[in-house]
């Protein structure tokens, strides 16, 4: 491999990351009405703080603090259950409708502004699972982190996967997060912008409503993939 060759994954990380910048300038002068909107309902529901942050693991399993708005009760302490299930009783009335329409996660724009996270790449995991980037898996740590991708969409509504009969953490290092790390290395080793912005486009509607859920497939024991080549979750469609 030629000098040239080694930078060029590098050279386009920092273009990709420029032009995410560049895009979230935009959304924030967009977003601020429904910030604001959100960050009153907070208050009047559930009192301050109006943003929660959570350790996550990111590019090359560097930690660094993810920002959501709060959904839970200042009560609820930190070291609770790391996953949100279907009618989590955790939840606040605000923080219901948040997590049914993902829109806790807007303030990750400041993540995507501090170079921590893209607006398109793996969903950043919290530290309980870093076990689980073992073997083939440990490539998604390659990409940075992001908002929107292949897994994010077809794990839409992953609250409601989670059996009532088995540990959801258990459930969750054995089956959700294979499936979810072969989807993102079928996807991000030939990624491509045109991609990439369907991936948005595609995260954008579904917030509205406008996007059709994805039926999820869950193999008991998904194997990684192979290191070359795409799998379908490449072929974005709106």
């Amino acid at each position: 491999m030629t000098n040239a060759q080694a930078r060029a994954p590098a050279w386009q990380a920092g273009r990709l990351l420029l032009l995410d910048r560049m895009v979230v300038l935009i959304a924030f002068m967009l977003v601020v009405p429904l910030v604001i909107s959100i960050a009153i309902a907070i208050v009047i529901d559930s009192g301050y703080p109006v943003f929660f942050s959570q350790e996550r693991l990111g590019l090359n399993g560097r930690r660094f603090q993810i920002l959501k708005f709060r959904k839970f009760p200042t009560t609820v302490g930190r070291n609770t259950r790391a996953l949100t299930l279907a009618d989590d009783c955790r939840c606040t009335r605000v923080g219901h409708f948040l997590t049914k329409t993902k829109l806790d996660e807007l303030p990750q724009l400041w993540n995507v502004m501090r170079g921590d996270m893209a607006l398109v790449g793996p969903r950043p995991e919290v530290p309980d699972f870093e076990a689980c980037f073992a073997g083939a898996f440990q490539r998604v740590l390659d990409y940075r982190p992001g908002i929107f991708g292949p897994s994010q969409a077809a794990f839409r509504a992953e609250a409601s996967l989670y059996p009532p009969d088995q540990d959801p953490e258990e459930f969750y290092r054995e089956v959700l997060f294979p499936a979810k790390a072969a989807l993102d290395l079928g996807y991000y080793p030939s990624r491509t912008v045109y991609g990439d912005i369907k991936w948005v486009l595609r995260g954008v509607l579904a917030v509205c409503g406008a996007a059709q859920q994805t039926p999820v497939i869950l193999p008991r024991n998904p194997d990684p993939p192979e290191p070359t080549g795409a799998m379908p979750a490449n072929k974005a469609t709106l």
